[in-house]
């Protein structure tokens, strides 16, 4: 076993709550149900816990992500990527233990995520997660949180900018 790794048999960091593996996402998209909406599909698939899993992460949701070459280039797919993983760790909750999940990016969620940042990527998500069965009702998120300002700035900071108010 590498040293750093006592507690994990097989071989996965705990905690992560990622899917790393061929075989892990093969399951999630053969034996899973799928969502799918305007900029994202969603698949889903209850995990059995093993005997290897660690008691404290058996009940965790993990998430895959597939963001591929038609998003758009390398730092657009990390964009959309790492706004995934922002919109899955506040809804994942919503979730029953123990779900695995896959998140494929469409050619939209790039416009998506530099259009309503992360409020729409979390609002996508929270829509497929909605139509997934066993699935808890969404947190209200307030309209300001992850979106840019649609309020007009002034420039120099006078009056100019009261006035047209």
């Amino acid at each position: 076993m590498l040293p750093g790794r006592a507690g994990s048999v097989s071989g996965q960091r705990p905690g992560r709550g990622r899917l790393s593996r061929s075989a892990e996402f093969d399951r999630v998209f053969r034996h899973g149900r799928s969502h799918a909406g305007r900029d994202l599909v969603l698949y889903v698939f209850p995990r059995e816990s093993s005997a290897g899993q660690a008691e404290a992460h058996a009940g965790a949701s993990r998430l895959g992500l597939s963001v591929s070459r038609k998003v758009g280039g390398a730092v657009d797919r990390n964009r959309v990527k790492r706004l995934l993983r922002e919109a899955f760790a506040a809804e994942s909750s919503r979730l029953p233990p123990g779900t695995d999940a896959v998140v494929v990016a469409r050619r939209g969620a790039r416009e998506l995520a530099e259009r309503e940042g992360l409020a729409g990527v979390r609002g996508a998500l929270s829509e497929l997660l909605a139509k997934v069965p066993g699935v808890g009702p969404a947190e209200v998120v307030p309209a300001s949180v992850g979106k840019p300002s649609d309020a007009p700035r002034s420039v120099s900071g006078d009056a100019a900018g009261e006035a047209a108010a």
